[in-house]
C-alpha cells in the first residue's frame, strides 16, 4: 500500500491537493492484477469507480453494432481511466481492456464521494482532471474533422509519446510501446495503407525511425507543426 499511495501521489495527478487531501485520497486505492486481454470494463458497464495504472497498459476502445473496433486511446502508468464515473455515476462510456497484464489501483466511487463531501477541493481537482480529458477529446475529435492524413498520425504519435516516452539524446523521443501501423492507423482513423505510406516517407525524410522495433520520434518539432490546425 505504501508503493501505490508514493506512485498516486506523484502520478494520480494529485499535485496541487493539499498534502494531507493526496493522503487521504490515496489511501482509498486497492491494489488489483488483471491479465493480459482481460476486460476491465464495458460501454455500459455501471460507473462504480475508477482506476489508476501504475504498471503494465490499457487499451481504450468502442465497438460497433457490427463488432468493427475504434480505438481511442492506449494507456500507461501514471495514466487514469474511469475518472468520470467519480462525478457523474454514469454507465461507461467505452470498453477497456488489457493489452498487457497490468497492476491497478481502484478508487470505489461511494469511498470518494464519502471523503470528498467532507473535502470539497477533491471536488474542484478532479473537475480540472475531468476538463483536461474532455479538452483532449475535443482536440482529437478536432483533428480528424480537419487535419489531413500525416497531422493525424503526427497527433497519434505524439500522443503516445507523451504516455510512453523515453527521452533520447538530441532532443529525440522514443515511444517505448510497440505499435503496429494497423494500431496507429486505428487511432488515427485512416487507413493502414494510407498511414502505412505517411510512415515511410518520414522515415525515408528522417521524421522518424525504428530503434529496436519501437518509433522513435526524430524530429519533434516537425510533428508537432504538423499536427497543429
Amino acid at each position: 500500500m505504501a508503493e501505490i499511495k508514493d506512485f498516486l501521489r506523484n502520478s494520480f495527478s494529485l499535485e496541487g491537493l493539499a498534502p494531507e487531501l493526496a493522503d487521504g485520497l490515496s489511501s482509498l486505492a486497492r491494489p488489483m492484477k488483471i491479465g493480459a486481454g482481460t476486460i476491465l470494463f464495458e460501454n455500459g458497464d455501471p460507473g462504480n469507480g475508477c482506476y489508476a495504472v501504475l504498471e503494465g497498459s490499457l487499451k481504450v476502445s468502442i465497438l460497433s453494432v457490427d463488432g468493427d473496433e475504434q480505438l481511442l486511446a492506449v494507456l500507461g502508468p501514471g495514466d487514469l481511466v474511469g475518472e468520470l464515473a467519480l462525478l457523474d455515476g454514469r454507465p461507461r462510456s467505452a470498453t477497456v481492456s488489457a493489452l498487457k497484464e497490468a497492476n491497478l489501483a481502484f478508487i470505489d466511487r461511494a469511498a470518494f464521494e464519502r471523503f470528498a463531501d467532507e473535502n470539497p477541493a477533491v471536488y474542484r481537482h478532479m473537475l480540472s482532471i475531468v476538463g483536461k480529458r474532455l479538452r483532449h477529446a475535443n482536440d482529437v475529435l478536432a483533428a480528424r474533422s480537419f487535419l489531413p492524413l500525416p497531422g493525424r498520425v503526427a497527433q497519434t504519435l505524439l500522443q503516445l509519446s507523451e504516455t510512453f516516452g523515453k527521452p533520447l539524446d538530441d532532443g529525440r523521443m522514443l515511444i517505448h510501446y510497440k505499435l503496429s501501423q494497423a494500431d496507429i492507423a486505428n487511432m488515427a482513423g485512416a487507413a493502414r495503407e494510407n498511414v502505412s505510406r505517411v510512415l515511410n516517407d518520414w522515415k525515408r525524410a528522417g521524421t522518424i525511425s525504428r530503434i529496436s522495433g519501437y518509433y522513435c520520434l526524430e524530429q519533434i518539432d516537425f510533428l508537432k507543426q504538423a499536427s497543429t490546425l
